[in-house]
Order: C-alpha cells, then structure tokens, then sequence
C-alpha cells in the first residue's frame, strides 16, 4: 500500500485567510499540534514575508524534530537565502519554492516570457540545491497552464535539482477529472519523473477541493498539501481530516495509507478553530458537532442495532470521546496537571501555577470543567499572556431597560499605569466599546462581532471573537469568560494588542534596515 505524505500547510496558506493572525505563541502551539497529529511536512510559513514569520519559522523549524519544516519562497535569491537562515537548523530542512507558469499568470501578473519563467525556475532551484536537501518546487496556477509548457518546466526543475513537484489548482479551477488526467499527462510526458514526488494542492473555491486532491492520489500523486478545517484563502483549502480519514475508510480503492494519528483530529481542529476564530460548521464532515449525531428515528433504530449501518466512521476514530473527564472545584492539582498532559500540552510548574488558579476561579463559579473549559483557560492564560500591551483590570456595565448603559473599565496601558474611564452607548458591548476606544485614544472600528457557549448549560464559558480595524490595520481577537461582557471586552483587547505586536515588529525591522 503507497504511502502519502501530508504536507501541512495550515501556518503559511491557512493563515492567509481573512480575518486570521496568529501569533508567535499561537503559531508554536499550532506546529506541537500538528507534529503529534503525525504530518510529514509542516508548512510553517513565508520566512521573507516579515521579520515575525521569520522568527515563527525559525523557532518552529529548531523546535519540531519528528516532522520536516518547510517555507515557502519565491523564485530569487533573497528569498532563498532568508528561508535558509530560518531553516537550516530543522530535523530535515526543506524550500518550497514557486513561479506561475499558466499564460494569464506570467502575461498579468510576472510580465515575463515562458521562456523567462523557465529560466527563473531552473535558476532558483539549482541556487536552492547549493543549501537545501530537498527542494519542492510549484508550477502556479498548474490546472490553468498549457500542458506541454508545464511538463517542459517540470523536466527542467527536476534536471535542476528539484525532488518534489507540486501541481496547484490555485484558483480552485478544475474538475476531479480534469485534475486527474494532468497528473496522468506529467508521468506519460516528462521522461524523469520518477525522480520526483507529485503532490497536489487545491483550493475549494468550486467546493472540489478535498475531490479533486484524492482523484490526485488516485492518479499517482504521492503527497496532498491541506490545512485542518479546510481554512485558507478564498474559499479555503483541501481539509486535511478530511483527506487523511478517506484514505482511511477508502484505502481498499485508493490502496493508500497516511501516517496521520487519526485520533488527534478532533484535537487539532479544536485548536486551530479557537485560536482562529473560525468556527466549524455543525455539518462539516468529520469534524463537525453533527458528524456523528442522529436524529431520524429509522437511523436513530439502526444505529442501536448495528453502528455500521448508518456510521461508516467511529467518533472514537478521530478523537470524539464518548464521554470526558469531568474537573470540579473538589479536583486537586496533580488531576488537573494529568488531564492537562492528556490533552498534549506539556507546561511548565509556573505556567501550571497559573493555570491552577484560574481553574479553581472558574470552578467555583462553574459546577462541570470540560475538556473544552480547560482548552479556553490555556488560551487565555497562557497564548493571550504573550500579547499583552493593554491589560484589563476591571469591568463594570451599568444597564436598565429603555436607559442609556454605561461601562466603567480600569485598564493597566502600555506604559503600566493604570486609567479608569467611563462611557455610556445604545447598550452594554456599544458602551464597553466606546469605553476602551476612550482609553486607547485611537479610532478602532469594529468590522464583525461572533459570540458563542463554550459548552452546553447555563453556566458555560462564552467566547468571543472581533474583527477591528484600528491604525489603519486589520486584526482579528478573541476573548473567554463565564460573563459574556468580560469576554467582549477581553476580545476586543486581543485585537487591539495583536496590532501593536505587528507596529512593534515593523518598528524594529526598519530599525534594523536602517
């Protein structure tokens, strides 16, 4: 049975989603995450794009040891050597390098000649040889290209040097068929390809991104680019739960295996979904809340007499426990410690300290701690404390029906000190708002505004996910509390914070230039 490598690439093609900022701590979270899952090649983002993916790809790469990191990179050599210098000390260094060849691409966008992006690809490969192992070079645009053009730079980048061969629909283009039949056109028209490894990459913005990457599979395709939950530009990517279960369920018609640790799904998705701010819908497939619920009587019937006749994938298969350990307010914290190992997060004694703490806060107030309860307390404490610019110290809202409401909010600044200010608004997330805007000083515009429970009751944690635009740039917050205002005010903060961190990095990179 073949096997198939899957190439992550949640950290570079599924943060370019709109609304998505992950920072540094988020990032290496996410990456830990993703090498339990058991993936073959981490994407960990474009190392020249900016001094923070620079740094996120570097501390990722020195990081992980049992998957192969990789940065993308375009086709010169500034490129090259600055995704080096972040990858060098990685398990098993690897470049992802990139040129459009299909004619709209290099007429529009490169405004150069085949034969000149030709040139370019054989060039940038054979420069990248001189210090990566593996090289895996992508044909842009490929499903939109003219086929011999595509096969004649194929043979040359492997001549040159290349070891992978990526074939994107990255515009989400084409049909299974169609896709299938190039794969098919590269092994019966380019004499070396059995040099290299064939890997797709597909965008779903025709909702065919997940089929058309198995037709590749299915018509000689070794690896399958995807990222968890299917985020990515546009529309999004090929959804890797999805991919790596139907290999599974499948693999007597594909004949193809993964190294995925399937029962890690749920886990990973749960954790790319919270710190994204992306929610699943409850019909996704594999992953979604619905996936394994049954309501109709005639399933509901023969689900309790046999769970094959209307369930071809167990919950127990990617991760969905039948039941979760439940903490309480009576739970110690060597438990507390254990459950939270369990759930793949190895901390440290003072990060446990602080952690214990908030715990017992919320158990006093919270009759049940899920596994859910706990995964919203580490990102609060523990991701969130690593943006920090403005902190709040209090919250107080003011509210009487068919009255003006007004939020009263002490903050510690940037500077450390702490202001007290008060605001009224039309109700009591416009007065908070309007509040904290006062204290910052600046403009902020709120562009989406997303409540949700944490988990079913009425004492649940709520989650609340901003979008703000504030100094002329867009971020995304999110914010946890059993008291849905805190939460509002606590996202909006994030939001606020994480574009400070970005002014910050700009900042010391044009230092650094000048």
């Amino acid at each position: 049975m073949r096997k198939i490598n899957i190439f992550d690439t949640t950290l570079r093609d599924g943060e370019q989603s709109a609304g998505i900022n992950l920072n540094h701590s988020e990032k290496m979270e996410v990456a830990r995450q993703l090498e339990r899952l058991g993936v073959d090649i981490i994407e960990a983002g474009f190392p020249a794009s900016s001094k923070g993916d620079f740094r996120a790809v570097k501390e990722i790469a020195d990081t992980i040891r049992n998957c192969s990191v990789t940065g993308l990179s375009r086709s010169n050599m500034k490129d090259i050597d600055i995704s080096w210098e972040a990858l060098k000390d990685g398990a098993e260094p690897r470049l992802h390098l990139f040129i459009a060849t299909s004619p709209i691409h290099m007429q529009y966008k490169l405004k150069m000649t085949p034969e000149q992006v030709l040139q370019t690809a054989v060039d940038s490969v054979k420069y990248a040889a001189q210090k990566f192992p593996i090289i895996q070079f992508s044909a842009e645009d490929a499903t939109r290209s003219d086929l011999p053009f595509l096969a004649q730079v194929v043979k040359a980048v492997i001549d040159a040097g290349a070891t992978v061969i990526n074939i994107p629909d990255t515009v989400g283009y084409t049909t299974p068929k169609e896709y299938g039949q190039i794969f098919t056109y590269l092994k019966e028209n380019v004499p070396n390809i059995g040099k290299a490894i064939l890997s797709t990459h597909c965008h779903d913005d025709l909702g065919m991104a997940v089929a058309n990457s198995l037709s590749a599979v299915e018509h000689g395709a070794g690896q399958v680019e995807c990222t968890i939950n299917g985020i990515g530009e546009r529309a999004g990517n090929a959804a890797l739960e999805e991919i790596g279960v139907a290999l599974h369920i499948r693999n007597d018609f594909y004949q193809a295996k993964t190294g995925l640790n399937l029962q890690q799904i749920k886990k990973t998705s749960t954790l790319v979904s919270k710190l994204t701010g992306v929610i699943v819908p409850p019909n996704k497939a594999v992953i979604g809340k619905n996936a394994f619920a049954h309501e109709s009587g005639i399933h509901q019937d023969g689900i309790l007499k046999e769970k094959s006749t209307y369930e071809i994938i167990s919950p127990e298969l990617v991760g969905v426990a039948s039941n979760d350990m439940v903490l309480g307010k009576h739970s110690g914290r060597h438990a507390f410690r254990n459950r939270m190992e369990e759930l793949g997060y190895t901390l440290t004694t003072e990060e446990i300290n602080n952690l214990f703490v908030a715990f017992k806060e919320l158990a006093d107030k919270k009759k049940e701690i899920t596994d859910d309860d706990l995964l919203s307390l580490l990102f609060e404490e523990k991701l969130g404390s690593s943006v920090k610019f403005y902190s709040l110290k209090s919250l107080q809202v003011q509210y009487v029906t068919h009255q003006v409401t007004t939020a009263t909010i002490s903050m510690t600044t940037p500077e450390n000190e702490e202001v007290h200010e008060a605001c009224t608004g039309s109700g009591s997330v416009e007065a908070i708002y309007n509040t904290l805007e006062r204290i910052i000083g600046s403009k902020v515009h709120l562009e989406d505004y997303r409540i949700q429970a944490n988990t079913g009751g009425r004492d649940a944690l709520a989650e609340v996910f901003v979008k703000i635009n504030f100094q002329g740039m867009t971020s995304s917050g999110r914010g946890s509390a059993q008291d849905v205002l805190e939460a509002s005010a606590k996202a909006y903060i994030n939001a606020v914070n994480r574009i400070l961190l970005q002014q910050q990095y700009r900042e010391e990179l044009q230092n650094l230039v000048k």
